[in-house]
């Protein structure tokens, strides 16, 4: 497997996939030997159908998790090992898609006060201010700043990609105060890492959903805020203010506009305005009460 995983390894980074996805798709190969105890290169179709089951009837693994396993999979035996791959003998399932629960605007400025501290707080509100993904904001420099045009540089973004989103005003005071802040004003980084912010290498994921989370617990709000929900919160907003599908789209980063379309689904200038049918009906009277 040393070998394979090796080639495996070169062919992820050919392909300029991202460190976090080359890792998971190497550790996914892996565990699927180990599942056979058999190099990976010996086994076939029905090997893969038979894991398949058992992701789902024994580790009781979600659709997405039983999906990332057979990408990892499907990458492996194509692109590694040059082999065909049949869609219809490893079919994808099919996954659940649920509406996140968006946070009122007022709810979001309830979560940025109740910030823990004031790193926290510059995290919201960028998160917020930007839709970025909490991987992208941890990669922000002070260079990806750009006061004159008011954009911030979003670079690397998901699939490599580049994209420049809005810099609000307000945000852009929040980071020269945040500048401010920080102990080491050397440090290329927006937000660098370590317990007192000096580190040369940025914060990892976990410092702004652990920012969410204390913050909504400090402002009570009771629905699950983390910071892909912020992200949910911009683009729905937006939508409500009057900015079009498209636009949402490009600052977004998606590739397809049916991605972006899911906030038709949550924006409340869309729905309220429809009336149901059931305000047309002409109704007797009102429902009698239970004795």
């Amino acid at each position: 497997m040393t070998h394979l995983r090796k080639i495996m390894l070169e062919e992820l980074q050919r392909r300029h996939y991202s460190e976090a996805t080359t890792q998971r798709y190497i550790r996914l190969v892996e565990r699927f030997a180990r599942h056979f105890h058999c190099s990976p290169d010996r086994l076939g179709t029905r090997h893969i159908r038979e894991y398949q089951a058992q992701l789902f009837t024994v580790q009781k693994l979600s659709p997405g998790s039983v999906t990332n396993h057979l990408c990892a999979l499907r990458f492996f035996y194509i692109q590694t090992l040059k082999r065909p791959w049949s869609i219809a003998d490893t079919p994808y399932p099919k996954k659940r898609h649920r509406l996140p629960t968006i946070l009122s605007q007022e709810e979001v400025a309830q979560l940025i006060d109740a910030a823990c501290t004031p790193f926290h707080r510059t995290i919201l509100m960028t998160l917020y201010a930007t839709g970025v993904r909490d991987a992208e904001l941890t990669h922000l420099k002070f260079s990806d700043i750009d006061s004159r045009r008011m954009v911030i540089h979003i670079q690397g973004g998901k699939g490599r990609q580049d994209r420049d989103v809005m810099l609000s005003p307000v945000l852009l005071d929040e980071l020269r105060s945040h500048w401010r802040r920080l102990p080491k004003k050397s440090s290329t980084l927006l937000f660098p890492g370590n317990r007192w912010h000096t580190g040369v290498r940025p914060i990892d994921t976990k410092t702004p959903r652990h920012a969410c989370q204390y913050a909504a617990r400090r402002a009570g709000i009771k629905k699950r805020v983390y910071p892909h929900l912020l992200r949910h919160c911009f683009a729905t907003h937006l939508l409500e203010a009057g900015a079009d599908l498209h636009t949402i789209q490009i600052l977004l980063g998606h590739h397809d506009l049916k991605e972006t379309a899911i906030y038709l689904h949550l924006s409340q200038r869309h729905l309220h305005p429809t009336a149901s049918p059931l305000d047309a009906l002409v109704l007797k009277g009102r429902s009698q009460q239970e004795d």
